[in-house]
């Protein structure tokens, strides 16, 4: 399903008080998704992030599939430099580029920035108060020479386990791992710009795929630890609240219907006609009937099964109780809040076309951070880089050479 029409793309105006971080130069050796959402953090709050791209361009803007999106979601906010860093000129290019940053960011193998000399123990001693963002696997330690992706993470890290059924382990949905080490490694750069200011020195920080999968499974780590008995994946779990799921409904429809609490019970109840159900003294608490539920929520779906899913979701939202339609992400480009309140900003994709992107999940007075640079074409701001750098037109003509070759 194509994207709906947007209104024309325009760089957006920073309105009345500067952005946080305005004036932070982010230079990016960075693709896929992990180290991408770094500079997407801070560009969109008001960071200058410069993108070093090969000549070829960021591998991601000609990716297909479930990888389609990748480089207009997370590269707005950006400038784009195209450097071969397989020459010592580009290399040499990279380095007047790093002289003017406060902070570098990088998602390369481990020991790959090493062999191009543009590690953190080598930069530093030219810039003492450089930050230095590395985005990898694994933290220091017995598998930091491992290869890792989202999905090897998701396995070895108990989360496939929990999202799927029983024997049949599953990813999560997203690129969970990806998007929250970015934004880790955004949050360690704020906090070491924070440290600089006490200090005057920078410092280097490391997020990690793997780590970041066991942060977001300590819950289920933690009911371990608490109860003794291990978590049961998602779909099989015992549930902390007794009306908690999906309904099939009228015409096939599912619908998430939820009542947390011995209140939302009765409304629920009351709502319904289940009167005989509110008065059952095997009912009365969130606990009793999380006991009841192998014989309660037949009898719940068998009652709700005749009503379609917008009729329940106007009493589920009419008496404040938790509800959700089953919506596929295409169909949130028409969704009637994040058009209203902003959330959907329009953005230019690979192939020049227009469609709307989400913003961040999160307002400054009152205002979502909003896109200032289209995700940028490849090498679009070399030549000014360069020659803000020094470069005369014969040296910038020579290190963009073959730009936009094919890999």
């Amino acid at each position: 399903m194509a994207a709906p029409a947007s209104p024309a793309v325009e760089e957006s105006e920073t309105k009345d008080t500067p952005l946080p971080y305005a004036g932070i130069r982010v230079v990016e050796f960075t693709h896929m998704v992990m180290g991408p959402t770094c500079g997407l953090l801070l560009g969109d709050l008001g960071a200058e992030v410069i993108k070093v791209e090969p000549l070829e361009g960021d591998g991601t803007r000609r990716l297909l599939g479930s990888g389609a999106g990748f480089f207009p979601t997370f590269n707005r906010n950006k400038k784009s430099i195209a450097l071969d860093l397989k020459t010592p000129e580009g290399v040499e290019a990279a380095l007047r580029l790093i002289a003017t940053a406060d902070i570098v960011s990088e998602n390369f193998k481990p020991g790959t920035m090493k062999k191009l000399g543009l590690d953190y123990e080598t930069l530093r001693k030219r810039q003492p108060r450089l930050i230095y963002v590395s985005h990898k696997g694994f933290l220091p330690g017995p598998y930091e020479h491992r290869t890792a992706l989202d999905e090897v993470v998701q396995m070895m890290g108990g989360l496939a386990y929990m999202t799927g059924r029983s024997g049949d382990p599953l990813r999560a949905g997203t690129s969970v791992n990806d998007i929250m080490g970015g934004m880790f490694g955004a949050i360690g750069a704020m906090a070491a710009l924070r440290q600089r200011e006490r200090t005057g020195l920078g410092t280097e920080v490391q997020s990690a795929l793997f780590e970041n999968n066991v942060f977001l499974v300590g819950q289920h780590m933690m009911q371990f630890a608490a109860t003794g008995q291990a978590a049961a994946p998602m779909p099989s779990r015992i549930s902390a609240w007794a009306v908690y799921d999906v309904f099939t409904v009228k015409d096939g429809e599912q619908i998430f219907l939820a009542a947390v609490s011995d209140k939302q019970w009765a409304i629920f109840c009351q709502a319904f006609g289940l009167d005989e159900l509110l008065a059952d003294p095997h009912l009365k608490s969130n606990n009793d009937r999380v006991r009841a539920r192998d014989w309660m929520m037949p009898m719940l779906r068998s009652r709700l099964a005749g009503r379609s899913a917008a009729e329940l979701s106007a009493l589920f939202e009419a008496r404040e109780l938790p509800f959700a339609p089953i919506v596929r992400p295409e169909e949130l480009f028409a969704d009637p809040h994040l058009n209203a309140t902003g959330g959907l900003a329009p953005i230019r994709m690979n192939d020049g076309s227009q469609s709307k992107v989400p913003l961040m999940p999160f307002t400054l007075g009152g205002q979502r951070p909003g896109i200032r640079l289209q995700p940028p074409l490849l090498g679009e701001h070399s030549r000014d880089l360069l020659r803000e750098l020094g470069y005369g037109e014969e040296a910038i003509a020579a290190l963009q050479a073959g730009v936009g070759r094919k890999p």
